[in-house]
């Protein structure tokens, strides 16, 4: 299964609670910080609600 790296570029802050729970599910607490997940459905569903606020490159 491929990997994906999501990395946080925004802020939190003023942005609605599904939102920030999206990013915490993700396992992004602060900006910079990067997680590699895998590419399921799931994942990209979350990051699709949050791509505002992150960025995506291929592991």
């Amino acid at each position: 299964m491929a990997k994906i790296k999501v990395k946080q570029v925004k802020s939190s802050i003023k942005k609605p609670q599904n939102q920030k729970r999206t990013l915490e599910a993700l396992g992004l607490k602060r900006i910079g910080q990067v997680v590699e997940h895998d590419d399921t459905k799931n994942i990209l569903g979350m990051i699709n609600k949050v791509q505002h606020l992150v960025s995506i490159e291929e592991a």
